[in-house]
């Protein structure tokens, strides 16, 4: 089904892009929700009258999005979680963990927003991006340390071993257990079964 974009859609196109979709996608999704409109001439013609309207929606939509950033900005947050021998977690760190605890700071910010390739299954420290705009993205520290570790020590100590060198190499390579970068069901019944809660620090 071909379909007009209003708006930005990633992995899709831009505002005003026409586009080939699935039918389920375009009638169950993005039409329903505005995003898309059949791509017929009076469509066209709608699209064009609402251009100005959508340009300072668009505007207004950056603004905060740019506000979030810069409160986002510094921001750390620190997971314990118990693991074994060789670093290896009992459990794991995944997206729907982040999306919580940033929420716990006041960052209402969805799940898929968080990218991360992989769940979170070693100790260590991690760059986590928070995709806030289509342009606009933030870096957010992510470190998981064993109960009671200080996180900034356990850091050090990390670098130290050359554990975290490990985990890069592994995530590279992508041959770190847990590749789904959603939250699925088992990942939940996973961290729910542990103990241990993130906190965060700043």
């Amino acid at each position: 089904m071909k379909v007009i974009l209003n708006d930005h859609i990633e992995h899709l196109g831009e505002r005003g892009d026409s586009v080939v979709v699935k039918p389920g996608y375009a009638n169950n999704y993005l039409i329903p929700k505005g995003l898309a409109y059949h791509d017929t001439p009076g469509n066209r013609r709608r699209f064009g009258q609402e251009q100005k309207r959508w340009e300072e929606m668009d505007v207004q939509r950056r603004g905060a999005a740019e506000k979030l950033a810069a409160d986002l900005e510094g921001t750390k947050l620190a997971f314990e979680r118990r693991a074994g021998e060789n670093n290896v977690l009992f459990g794991s760190v995944n997206v729907a963990d982040i999306s919580r605890e940033l929420a716990v700071r006041g960052f209402e910010i969805d799940r898929k927003r968080v990218r991360l390739e992989h769940a979170i299954k070693e100790l260590g420290s991690f760059d986590v991006v928070v995709h806030i705009h289509r342009d606009i993205d933030v870096t957010v520290p992510v470190r998981v340390v064993r109960p009671g570790e200080d996180p900034e020590a356990a850091v050090a100590e990390f670098v130290a071993e050359g554990v975290l060198e490990v985990v890069e190499e592994v995530e590279d390579t992508g041959e770190a257990e847990g590749t789904d970068n959603t939250a699925t069901a088992g990942d939940e019944a996973e961290v729910d079964e542990s103990p241990e809660t993130g906190t965060v620090t700043q």
